[in-house]
């Protein structure tokens, strides 16, 4: 776990960036993730579009939505 404040740059954040997309596509949100290594949801939003993850959309599956009426 990396501590507040502290800069990540070079191989640690493309490392930490791998890292973070390899548990976002298996399915963790960003918000799990900002909270598993202590950072901000901006953070992570950042590394995980830097490392070239496609963020999925917001509320989750269609199927899961009520039919438009």
């Amino acid at each position: 776990m990396l501590g507040r404040r502290v800069h990540v740059t070079g191989p640690a954040r493309l490392k930490l960036g791998a890292e973070l997309k390899k548990a976002y596509t298996a399915g963790a949100s960003i918000r799990a993730l900002a909270h598993g290594c202590g950072r901000s949801y901006g953070f992570v939003h950042r590394l995980l579009t830097e490392a070239g993850t496609i963020l999925r959309t917001r509320g989750g599956p269609v199927t899961r939505r009520r039919p438009a009426r």
